[in-house]
């Protein structure tokens, strides 16, 4: 009998995993689908990865450029939460990082949010995601937060350094450059990737 339990503990936690994040991307979706936002992108297609930063497809699509960013965010969650909810289930700790990457993609799809992208940073083409390319954000952050749980600190750490040095070679922004421009917009920034 005592061997049951720690089975059936271990398939309700695994059912979690599972249903947590499903539902969180549900409650995402129809959020974003009542503020008005498109399931696609409005030129009808439906892209594995758009290349292009600076057009309208941007954002769009299942992946893009900054998809790194997100799976950043997991390293970041997961790291907090070892630092700060470590008494807790690790369900709990991907429960809070589920809510804190839907709430940021809510509120990135915000008209506020949307116009101070437009305004302090390169990305003048940005009118919002799609709800496809939202919902894949949240799951490129579970993706690193799954990666993280796996994986030793430093080569989380290390995967966290090369998708900064590649999206900082390729398009010349990435999560750091684009939370100093979200927060604090710095000219010189600015038209050294406009140069691009």
């Amino acid at each position: 009998m005592s061997t049951l339990l720690p089975a059936a503990r271990d398939r309700a936690i695994r059912w979690v995993y599972i249903v947590l994040p499903l539902f969180v991307l549900t409650v995402q979706a129809a959020l974003e689908r009542w503020m008005g936002r498109v399931w696609i992108c409005t030129c009808g297609d439906i892209k594995l990865f758009e290349a292009s930063v600076h057009s309208e497809g941007n954002s769009q699509h299942i992946a893009d450029w900054y998809s790194p960013s997100h799976v950043e965010h997991g390293f970041i969650f997961y790291g907090l939460s070892f630092l700060l909810l470590s008494r807790f289930p690790k369900t709990i700790w991907l429960a809070a990082a589920l809510a804190l990457e839907s709430f940021w993609e809510i509120l990135e799809n915000t008209p506020l949010i949307i116009d101070r992208y437009r305004a302090a940073t390169i990305s003048y083409h940005y009118y919002g995601d799609s709800i496809l390319n939202s919902v894949m954000d949240t799951l490129m952050m579970t993706a690193g937060f799954w990666l993280a749980s796996r994986l030793p600190v430093r080569l989380t750490i290390a995967l966290a350094l090369f998708a900064e040095l590649l999206t900082l070679y390729l398009i010349r922004d990435n999560l750091t450059l684009n939370v100093i421009m979200l927060i604090h917009p710095v000219e010189a920034i600015r038209m050294w990737q406009s140069a691009l």
